[in-house]
């Protein structure tokens, strides 16, 4: 199957805070490989390097940053040292941990209109996929409102619909659940869901939200200090809580429980949701 995402031997430093100071590598020594229609979560603590990576992926970093990078990052076979950002519009699709850092234009359908602009699609198919997006996060009926007047969820329901109107083959999510609702949460991801499902999208996503990765991602990887210190399917590495309480990594609720049962009853469960927990326990207890 296509890769995706191919990364090599990637080191990334930002520019030194002064001259002649040495700068940290934020991303040191990494090799990962994402495959066409895969979604992958990348978990890890605060300084783990997750913003970074993102960034990197999308051209942005070192192209706007600056800093220095050595390895290679291939994004559809695209060597993105000799890709500028808006060469990869067309193939990347990146969210913004902060919503307003994307979003500056005058209206809600201005904003989404404007990447499809500059793609010079038809009117007709600008329309089309504007109201498609709007429709499915829930802003039509805020449409011609100032992206400055609504709410942190709504700001990142539309820095996410300007996004996926692009209909990008690959997208970059930086902690899409943050300042979302329940409600908001469960359409973001039925959205992404949907994606993967009918265009075979790539996703790779950084989240704080361990449900939400139990439930949607296929593969999961947890950075320190730039380098994957643990990788598998999220049932796999969710039942390994002490070893990512020490990552800085949340587990699913059910999966603590499962663990404190395996530990004081000597039982084996593994589920990561309450159907699954409620289905187990059924069956164990008779």
């Amino acid at each position: 199957m296509t890769d995706a995402i191919l990364i090599e031997q990637v080191r990334f430093a930002y520019p030194p805070l002064s001259h002649g100071a040495a700068a940290p590598w934020v991303i040191d020594g990494l090799d990962l490989q994402v495959r066409q229609g895969e979604w992958l979560a990348v978990m890890g603590a605060n300084d783990a390097g997750k913003t970074t990576l993102c960034l990197l992926l999308a051209g942005l970093a070192p192209y706007l940053t600056g800093g220095e990078m050595t390895g290679r990052i291939a994004v559809a076979d695209r060597d993105t040292s000799e890709s500028p950002p808006p060469a990869l519009a067309d193939t990347v699709g990146l969210l913004f941990q902060e919503p307003e850092m994307q979003l500056f234009n005058p209206t809600v359908e201005a904003e989404v209109a404007w990447g499809l602009e500059n793609l010079g699609l038809p009117v007709p198919e600008i329309r089309a996929r504007l109201d498609e997006v709007l429709t499915l996060l829930r802003l039509a009926h805020l449409r011609r409102r100032a992206p400055g007047e609504l709410s942190g969820g709504e700001k990142k329901r539309l820095a996410l619909a300007s996004v996926l109107a692009m209909h990008p083959s690959l997208l970059i999510l930086d902690e899409p659940m943050g300042g979302l609702d329940p409600a908001g949460q469960g359409e973001v991801l039925g959205a992404l869901s949907g994606l993967r499902r009918d265009r075979s999208t790539t996703i790779l996503m950084t989240e704080s939200d361990p449900e939400a990765v139990a439930v949607f991602a296929d593969r999961m990887i947890v950075l320190d200090q730039g380098q994957i210190t643990m990788e598998g399917t999220p049932r796999a590495l969710f039942h390994q809580p002490d070893r990512l309480a020490a990552l800085g990594v949340a587990v699913p609720q059910m999966a603590q429980v499962a663990a404190t049962l395996n530990q004081r009853l000597g039982t084996k469960f593994d589920f990561l949701t309450q159907d699954e927990a409620e289905q187990a326990l059924a069956v164990h207890l008779g």
